[in-house]
């Protein structure tokens, strides 16, 4: 694989990766983008939650098993290791896709705000999770997060990066900034339909889940460092003291 073609691969996986977290945002929202969490034909209500389960667990299975260590290890074997994160944002964000066309629609609501001035701040929290998604990227590298700055390396011949463990910014305050964005966004809505509510709660336990596994990897790659990065840092939420670290 050439060294341009590597970096139009990293390039093309980037832009759309960032169309679906665009996407993303119009689909919990139900504005702008044509398909959202509650529009389209609405179903039977365990048919419904079958499909959307089926499309929840094949982005949760994707997103997990491709950032295992060893995954990892056996992937690049067939890829080349420049596109290594490249492929694994892509394929993320096809999985988004698929889940964001398949969607069925479970309209009956849970909750509904009317209050004007409610509805507001509620927003306003929605559009605050987005933003600690998105300013979370940049502050451990964004375009390394996403692929593209392995790939820019790859062509102009300046080798793989190496990892190293840092903790800027909002990685002060909670150990998984990014994942605390999504639960925010994930919950924040005036009108929480009972599709909303399955994407929610199923994304929030998978989060749980999925992060006691990356735990593990980073304490096996950093060691000492993310040990002592648990004990003085809470994973999700701020300013709640850390579990001990057998809870974690």
């Amino acid at each position: 694989m050439s060294k341009v073609l590597v970096f139009v691969y990293g390039v093309v996986s980037y832009l759309i990766f960032f169309a679906s977290f665009l996407y993303l945002a119009g689909f919990l929202t139900n504005m702008v983008v044509p398909k959202t969490i509650d529009s389209g034909v609405v179903e039977p209500f365990w048919q419904s939650l079958l499909v959307n389960l089926i499309l929840l667990t094949i982005f949760a299975l994707q997103h997990s098993v491709m950032a295992r260590p060893g995954f990892k290890a056996w992937w690049v074997r067939i890829i080349p290791k420049a596109i290594e994160r490249s492929t694994y944002v892509l394929l993320s964000s096809l999985a988004l896709f698929l889940l964001y066309y398949y969607w069925q629609p479970m309209t009956s609501m849970i909750w509904q705000v009317e209050n004007e001035i409610a509805r507001l701040i509620i927003w306003a929290v929605f559009a605050l999770g987005v933003l600690i998604i998105f300013l979370s990227t940049f502050m451990i590298g964004h375009f390394e997060l996403f692929g593209l700055k392995q790939v820019l390396h790859h062509y102009l011949g300046k080798g793989e990066i190496t990892p190293f463990f840092r903790s800027p910014g909002f990685y002060q305050l909670v150990r998984h900034p990014i994942m605390t964005g999504f639960i925010i966004a994930a919950w924040a809505t005036p009108d929480m339909s009972q599709g909303h509510f399955v994407f929610a709660l199923v994304s929030t336990l998978y989060i749980l889940v999925a992060l006691r596994f990356e735990e593990k990897d980073l304490v096996d790659s950093l060691g000492d460092a993310y040990k002592s990065y648990q004990k003085s840092v809470p994973q999700l939420v701020p300013f709640i003291k850390p579990r001990n670290q057998s809870d974690n």
